[in-house]
């Protein structure tokens, strides 16, 4: 594994748009998150409304799952003793095994009647399917996580989802209920892999708020544009979570525009260099949604 270590001259250049002027420092004129990209309510300690909208991405502050860092104190206690990012994240594995017993799911309830196959839907399997195919059963559970814990209602899962309750949102609910169901407390896994990231970079990183990131898309027309200065920057509303590249070149393989977003670093779900193997690309970067002030990037 790659770690994101303060000697790393590249890795310093990761977090440094924060440190000079840039597009993400104006005024907020945009409209708030609509209503219908959020829920009233969510398991964490700001509202959706907040957490969601242009402000925050300005000016972010931490997030917080409800109740996971005091469930798991004395993993985070015993990672503040150790200095290695790569050994931090081998005994965050091996608690999450244990924790969860990965290994044994018949101590978490599993019968026969479960099959086995469910037993190995733990969160690795997710970030695996999401990394595969953003619109497989695995992304549904982890847009449905983003719903849950933090409000986001999910704009796009193989089809627009504009409306609950539609055709559409129906076939999303479906995948997510098949991904979840016999699972181990799968919801839950990924509380604990949210607060490990959020653990890592803010460790490595106390002073930055903001990360460059670059995601490529098609049809940029039809994505959700809340405002256009007309000078390249938009303000857009983008699905409940997403994929984005630290690399704009790798981003442009990916559409025939890309979009440059500093991104506030709460909103890291996790990323490739978090965890061994965690996503196929070196670059890769899974941002919880709402609005964003972008930039059309040049390849």
């Amino acid at each position: 594994m790659k770690s994101l270590s303060t000697n790393d001259s590249e890795t310093m250049e990761w977090l440094a748009c924060d440190s000079a002027p840039t597009f993400c420092s104006g005024p907020d004129k945009s409209a708030g998150l609509p209503k219908s990209a959020r829920l009233p309510i969510n398991r964490c300690n700001l509202p959706a409304a907040i957490l969601g909208g242009l402000t925050y991405q300005l000016h972010p502050t931490a997030l917080h799952i409800d109740g996971v860092a005091s469930l798991h104190k004395p993993l985070f206690d015993l990672l503040d003793d150790i200095d290695d990012a790569a050994e931090r994240a081998a005994r965050f594995m091996a608690y999450m095994e244990n924790h969860f017993r990965l290994s044994h799911p018949e101590e978490a309830g599993l019968t026969a009647a479960t099959g086995k196959s469910r037993a190995r839907a733990n969160y690795l399997r997710i970030v695996r399917g999401w990394a595969f195919d953003a619109e497989s059963r695995e992304a549904a559970v982890l847009k449905g996580w983003v719903e849950s814990r933090f409000g986001l209602n999910p704009r796009h899962h193989g089809e627009p989802l504009r409306e609950p309750g539609s055709a559409a949102w129906q076939r999303y609910v479906e995948m997510r209920v098949q991904g979840l169901y016999g699972t181990n407390a799968l919801e839950s896994q990924l509380d604990l892999l949210y607060a490990y990231s959020q653990y890592e970079v803010t460790r490595q990183f106390p002073q930055r708020s903001h990360i460059r990131l670059y995601r490529g898309v098609n049809r940029l027309a039809e994505h959700e544009t809340i405002s256009d200065t007309g000078h390249g920057e938009k303000v857009v509303l983008l699905n409940n979570i997403s994929s984005f590249s630290r690399s704009r070149e790798r981003a442009g393989e990916f559409g025939d525009s890309v979009l440059a977003v500093d991104v506030p670093l709460p909103k890291l779900a996790f990323f490739s260099q978090l965890l061994p193997g965690m996503l196929k690309g070196e670059n890769e970067y899974v941002v919880i949604g709402g609005l964003y002030r972008v930039r059309l990037a040049a390849v």
